[in-house]
């Protein structure tokens, strides 16, 4: 989208939908073209390409790329929908034990190269943790290629950790917990040491913004949640960032949606 003389705005938005085809029974498309992102980057589609109608698969106005686990159905999975065509789309971090479960989709544009990462849950068991704490070293060293590439970086996804008390309603009752742990909070802090920046909070330093909430109890109505979803850019991005919003009136998931625009040199 054209702004100012010599300048555009991208609005990006990333939503973990938690089953991309029940989302699309709940209004997903309608309002897809009703907010008209330039990017969307989903996670946990939990579906691989052949289960999709021809127009989710690809709706009208967007290029779309999937990434998928090969050998388990319904589970994980990435999809980035993206109205300009990427000038290049890599599915993985070219590590073979993270490269199974279909988490990650890497586009690169002119301006910028957008990670659309649905990051490990390690609630499960010890194993499961150490491979989120893997996962997130193996992402943290590839994003770090890149911008000593000299690129600037936008990461988003459903990060699986909440970083600071503020950012989840119950903290006490939750520091044993993976999402809250902290081994979990500090790999935050290191991955913002090297030279990321949490958008969100960048720019709101409000409580009660959250962007998970647990369904079984009811947590949403009461906004008893956690800020699990983030977009986080490279500092030389910083300046570019217009915008930052959770848009945690959306329904459809245990999650909503949150965005950046961008403002960026046409």
């Amino acid at each position: 989208m054209l702004g100012v003389i010599g300048m555009k705005e991208m609005t990006l938005f990333s939503w973990n939908v938690n089953g991309v085809r029940a989302v699309r029974a709940k209004g997903f498309l309608e309002w897809l073209y009703r907010e008209s992102p330039d990017i969307l980057c989903l996670q946990e589609t939990k579906a691989r390409p052949e289960q999709l109608d021809a127009e989710l698969l690809e709706p009208p106005g967007y290029h779309t790329y999937w990434n998928y686990p090969r050998e388990i159905k319904g589970f994980s999975g990435v999809a980035t929908f993206t109205g300009q065509s990427p000038l290049d789309v890599q599915y993985d971090f070219n590590v073979a034990s993270f490269d199974t479960e279909g988490r990650v989709l890497v586009t690169e544009y002119p301006e910028f190269v957008l990670f659309n990462i649905y990051f490990p849950n390690g609630k499960r068991n010890a194993e499961r943790l150490r491979y989120k704490m893997d996962f997130y070293n193996v992402f943290l060293d590839f994003a770090d290629g890149l911008k000593a590439a000299g690129k600037k970086v936008v990461i988003c996804g459903d990060v699986n950790t909440a970083h600071r008390e503020m950012d989840l309603a119950r903290p006490k009752e939750n520091e044993k917990v993976s999402g809250f742990l902290p081994m979990e909070r500090e790999w935050i802090d290191k991955f913002i040491s090297h030279g990321y920046v949490d958008t969100f909070r960048h720019f709101n330093h409000e409580p009660d913004q959250y962007t998970w909430w647990d369904l079984k109890s009811g947590a949403r109505a009461r906004n008893v949640g956690w800020r699990l979803d983030y977009f986080f850019v490279s500092e030389e991005l910083l300046p570019s960032v217009a915008r930052v919003f959770i848009l945690s009136e959306v329904m459809g998931s245990d999650h909503c949606p949150v965005g950046i625009t961008l403002k960026l040199s046409a």
